[in-house]
């Protein structure tokens, strides 16, 4: 029997966003995948944590989930779910803010940090061309009086704006551009990466998508495994789902993504979560 589908504003690539006007094809693949989570051996929720769990702020430390999530979020676990953050946030920093107990699964940096439930904690060694290539840009971007909005990481760094306006942080951004263009360019380049609030360089062949990757292998084909994002660095992730699990853009504004529904946050996300709460604990009667 097909379980009621709600209201969720679903939205395709092709579909004008300004119509808020449902179609078929995303109904039908939300709705098919709850009948499928409800029957899976195994259930997988990842999930980005900035923009996706808790709204932008402009002071990081304080970035808090939307208060009905981490209720939802220690529910789904304790129902069976297996839950795992993928963040951009080095991994124990987004430990301190979910407000889930225990805390969750959490691959940080984009996936080369990995910190379990247990607290058992790893993290991915860095070719020695990429590490000197990562001081240097660090040391680089310290000389430039960037310090205060930079941040290091493992296999990357980072500058942020999020607390600027638009015009200041479109000419920051090209002054980092022009600072970090050398090491885009050299022997063993590194990877530019943009996401809403700042710009990032990071080692290559390391993602939101190869972390989605390792979780898939570890699962199974018979999971039932779902990935909610908002931010460009999660369109990797999308990427290696497509057609494996379920994609979900978490966004106020629609942009083009590979994710095949949209929801709105933070009614839209809460109502998600509820789905997969009464789905799990519907196959545990």
């Amino acid at each position: 029997m097909r379980h009621y589908v709600p209201e969720i504003a679903l939205v395709t690539m092709c579909c004008s966003p300004q119509t808020g006007m449902d179609t078929l094809e995303p109904q039908l693949a939300y709705s098919d995948f709850l009948d499928r989570l409800r029957s899976a051996s195994k259930r997988v929720l990842l999930l980005d944590y900035d923009g996706t769990l808790a709204p932008f702020s402009v002071d990081r430390e304080h970035a808090f989930p939307y208060p009905e999530v981490p209720e939802l979020l220690t529910r789904i676990r304790d129902a069976g779910t297996r839950l795992v953050l993928i963040s951009g946030r080095i991994a124990r920093e987004a430990l301190l803010l979910t407000g889930v107990h225990p805390h969750p699964e959490i691959w940080g940096s984009h996936g080369l940090e990995r910190l379990k439930p247990d607290g058992n904690y790893e993290v991915g060694a860095l070719q020695p061309e990429y590490e000197s290539s990562l001081l240097q840009a660090v040391e680089a971007t310290r000389q430039f009086n960037l310090e205060s909005r930079m941040e290091i990481k493992p296999g990357s760094l980072a500058v942020h704006w999020r607390d600027l306006e638009k015009g200041q942080a479109g000419q920051l951004c090209e002054e980092v551009l022009r600072l970090w263009d050398p090491f885009l360019h050299a022997d063993n380049p590194l990877d530019l990466l943009r996401f809403d609030g700042g710009i990032e360089l990071r080692v290559p062949a390391v993602n939101k998508g190869s972390a989605v990757e390792a979780i898939l292998a570890e699962s199974g084909p018979d999971a039932a495994v779902a990935y909610l994002g908002d931010d460009l660095t999660d369109e990797d992730a999308f990427r290696v789902l497509k057609g494996r699990g379920l994609t979900a853009l978490v966004r106020p504004q629609f942009r083009t993504t590979e994710a095949e529904v949209w929801l709105k946050p933070p009614e839209q996300l809460v109502q998600f979560l509820e789905d997969w709460l009464r789905a799990a604990e519907g196959a545990q009667t």
